[in-house]
């Protein structure tokens, strides 16, 4: 499976219909982006069960603003739904391939009590 272009549009419903999923935030002008690029295909050549999109920060500003992207290239991971890393800076190829494992081994009940544990003290927080 090839990258997918990621919009506003699409996001939510992709990542919904993703168990894992990676987001790669670029820009056309951006020297890093373009060296991480080939890497970002070729993980995605390799590693059919995973969804990979990308995003450019130019064409989605929204959506790089509301994902709070300062730096690209960015590079964010979904597990069931869940943001489950976010890193700015591009990476070789077998620094990604240690990214995919982890995301990959991720205990998702474990994550999933720390997210709402988290929410539950975010809530607390408020009150």
């Amino acid at each position: 499976m090839s990258t997918q272009e990621i919009t506003q549009e699409n996001l939510n419903q992709t990542v919904q219909d993703s168990d894992i999923m990676f987001l790669d935030f670029w820009a056309d002008w951006c020297g890093p982006c373009k060296q991480f690029s080939p890497v970002y295909e070729e993980a995605s050549e390799k590693h059919q069960d995973i969804t990979f999109g990308k995003v450019d920060t130019e064409d989605q500003q929204e959506l790089a603003a509301a994902a709070g992207i300062t730096s690209i290239p960015t590079l964010m991971a979904f597990r069931e739904g869940i943001l489950v890393f976010s890193q700015p800076g591009a990476l070789n190829s077998s620094q990604f391939e240690q990214v995919i494992s982890a995301v990959r081994e991720l205990d998702m009940d474990e994550v999933r009590k720390q997210v709402e544990e988290a929410q539950k003290e975010e809530g607390n927080q408020q009150a």
